[in-house]
């Protein structure tokens, strides 16, 4: 064996650890970002607004869930600390396992956005949004909604809304 042989076989054991190690990491549980990121409850100034929404269609009114509220901050927090807006941000990344480790029974639903200054301006984008729309109208009976801002990024609000069941 040359000494470049082992050179490489160096290299390629170095690098299959290293892969290993990063996957390992991506395959985790959520955590909070590390960027820092403000996050506010807004489900109780949201939640009339949908529900007049739901009204209207004829379908019963959401309630406060605490642990889809958990989840919507999680999203909103590590939305601005990346400073982009996803429903998925890695490739371990999913909503159904990143939900459910905030306690959220499944099926739920998610609608994000960012640019909003206010409550009744998300929800109104969220409303003239097909997509968004249906998941407001779902079989749903919990909400909760949350805003971030990142000091690092201009404090541009990244919103989320988790209706669960």
């Amino acid at each position: 064996m040359t000494s470049i042989d082992l050179s490489r076989r160096s290299l390629l054991r170095f690098s299959a650890l290293a892969l290993a190690a990063g996957v390992a990491g991506c395959a985790t549980g959520p955590k909070e970002p590390s960027t820092p990121s403000n996050g506010e409850d807004q489900t109780a100034a949201s939640l009339p607004l949908v529900n007049q929404v739901r009204a209207k269609n004829g379908l019963p009114p959401l309630q406060v869930d605490p642990a889809a509220t958990a989840a919507a901050l999680f999203q909103a927090k590590r939305m601005a600390a990346a400073g982009k807006m996803k429903h998925v941000m890695g490739i371990a990344d999913g909503f159904g396992p990143r939900v459910k480790a905030s306690g959220v029974r499944l099926p739920a639903a998610e609608n994000i956005a960012t640019g909003q200054q206010t409550v009744p301006a998300v929800v109104t984008a969220w409303i003239n949004s097909p997509s968004h729309l249906e998941n407001m109208l779902g079989r749903y009976s919990g909400l909760g909604v949350a805003v971030a801002y990142n000091p690092a990024s201009r404090n541009v609000p990244y919103w989320a809304m988790v209706l669960s069941n």
